[in-house]
């Protein structure tokens, strides 16, 4: 009976040192793998094939800061880790995932930042001045290299996914900057080249206005903006833009210019619509008296709109019976004045108006016969020769045919 005892001692002796040769033997630095068993708000367990399982701290899981320990690890996930410190007879075992992360991070993001490389990050905190990535290492991207466009608040961008490019990367002090909008502007440009060598001058598009300036709109026509004039916001006149448009708007546009070179495209939205010589056409006659406000003033004339978009011209001469020497001394802009219609021709586009027409012409006073200041009043012009049938008189007005002898002969010879 004793001798069955001993060998079962002996057998379960042998059994426990073969199940102690397969337990790894570990020290402080040891680079090892193992599995997360448990997540607890602070840390996470992982197990080795060692006696006991190690714990990642809070701290030891990323290079940057986290809330949780569920945020950057998965139970069931098989991870590399480093030994920070071990102590068998307390059962410690302390592993870090952020030391094997950030030594291959330095290589990989050397790699990327020389090569160029676009690659996709998860935001992990957002932080003053900008967003925080892991990328192994922690990874820095200003607010001014998030998005092409100005963004306020980055409260919502925690946990988002962004596409990078390392921007700056200096070893020494361990500090990596990354940007977003580099990989924007890049895509931006070389959509924009593709939707401008496709756009022809006349297509028209749908678009959507973007933002407003005092000298026209910016209309996106498919991922890329193009400038409406503010000149060509209406047919109407336009003091500013948001007088007749506002952001988010859809508006049909007409392409009137592109310039692959420069990057410029020329959009009108009143090129779009029906002009208003086309309705004009039928709406005014030689010699009818319309009423309209002045809009421009020349030193020839002045504007005058008839109708929206419909503006003719009163030249300086027809702005009043008297003599102007200037259109600004009788006129203001904004002025609403009568004028009549002297040539109307819709085709040309072309307007004559009077605004004097209008107007009753002063009484003239009658003007005193013109004198010779020095020789006085003329002398009253004379008669008009009638004819007479005489034959001594000479039906040649320039001298008469019969002498004095015989007109006076009798008389004088009785004086002898």
């Amino acid at each position: 009976m004793s001798e069955e005892i001993n060998v079962q001692e002996t057998v379960a002796e042998e059994v426990s040192q073969d199940a102690m040769d397969n337990f790894v033997s570990l020290k402080k630095g040891d680079s090892v793998k193992g599995t997360i068993v448990k997540i607890e708000d602070n840390q996470a367990y992982v197990s080795l094939g060692y006696k006991y399982d190690g714990v990642i701290p809070l701290r030891e899981l990323s290079s940057v800061q986290l809330e949780n320990a569920g945020d950057a690890v998965q139970v069931g996930q098989e991870v590399e880790l480093k030994v920070v410190s071990i102590d068998d007879n307390k059962e410690s075992l302390v592993l870090s995932k952020k030391l094997v992360d950030s030594a291959k991070g330095w290589e990989e993001i050397q790699a990327r930042f020389e090569s160029g490389e676009i690659f996709e990050v998860t935001v992990a905190d957002v932080v003053k001045g900008g967003l925080v990535a892991d990328v192994g290492v922690r990874g820095f991207i200003p607010a001014s290299m998030v998005e092409r466009h100005f963004v306020e608040d980055f409260s919502d961008y925690k946990g988002r996914t962004l596409r990078v490019k390392v921007k700056e990367l200096d070893l020494e002090n361990k500090k990596v900057i990354l940007s977003q909008k580099e990989v924007l502007d890049a895509e931006f440009e070389q959509n924009k080249l593709q939707i401008m060598n496709n756009l022809e001058v006349g297509q028209e598009l749908e678009g959507t206005v973007q933002r407003l300036t005092p000298f026209g709109a910016f209309v996106d026509i498919g991922g890329i903006d193009g400038l409406v004039h503010v000149s060509e916001l209406s047919w109407q006149h336009v003091a500013h833009p948001k007088d007749v448009v506002s952001e988010g708007q859809s508006v049909r546009v007409k392409v009137l210019k592109v310039d692959p070179s420069a990057g410029k495209i020329s959009l009108s939205i009143k090129a779009a619509q029906p002009g208003p010589w086309d309705s004009a056409a039928g709406q005014f006659n030689i010699g009818d008296i319309v009423t309209g406000t002045v809009r421009r003033i020349v030193t020839f004339g002045a504007f005058v709109e008839i109708a929206p978009g419909v503006e003719g011209l009163v030249h300086i001469s027809q702005i009043a019976h008297r003599h102007v020497a200037t259109p600004f001394e009788v006129l203001k802009e904004g002025q609403e004045v009568k004028a009549k219609v002297l040539d109307f021709n819709p085709a040309e586009k072309r307007v004559s108006l009077s605004i004097k027409e209008t107007e009753e012409a002063p009484e003239q006073s009658e003007a005193a016969p013109r004198q010779d200041r020095d020789r006085g009043p003329r002398a009253p012009r004379a008669p008009k020769m009638e004819e007479i049938n005489n034959p001594n008189v000479s039906l040649n007005s320039s001298s008469m045919s019969y002498s004095l002898g015989e007109r006076f002969g009798d008389k004088l010879s009785k004086l002898k």
